[in-house]
């Protein structure tokens, strides 16, 4: 079992649409969180504790993950998927963005 979370920055598109797609592939168990202030389901510790893996969007997620939670990431995998803040929940486009791009890295655990 692998525990992902993914994030991005308002948490209203891209990250849910991640957790959700992804929930449904046995061995794998998501959550989500937004980086930005304003964003719907603000990122806590308590995931950050809680993933093995940490998935997030774009590069400038990486920068305000280290700068709210430093020390929390030591020895924490995260990956910057490349997924540009264009798309809607469930977008059909995002979702295969998505398979193509976090699939691999939770493939292992089907």
């Amino acid at each position: 079992m692998i525990r992902a979370l993914f994030i991005c920055g308002k948490a209203r598109s891209r990250s849910p649409t991640a957790a959700q797609v992804f929930a449904e592939w046995p061995g794998v168990r998501t959550d989500f969180g937004g980086v930005s202030r304003d964003a719907d389901d603000a990122l806590s510790r308590d995931q950050i504790d809680w993933a093995d893996l940490i998935m997030v969007m774009e590069q400038r997620h990486i920068t305000r993950l280290n700068e709210r939670f430093g020390k929390a990431l030591a020895g924490r995998r995260i990956v910057n998927l490349r997924v540009p803040d264009r798309y809607r929940f469930m977008d059909g486009a995002l979702v295969t963005l998505l398979e193509e791009r976090a699939g691999p890295y939770l493939r292992d655990q089907r």
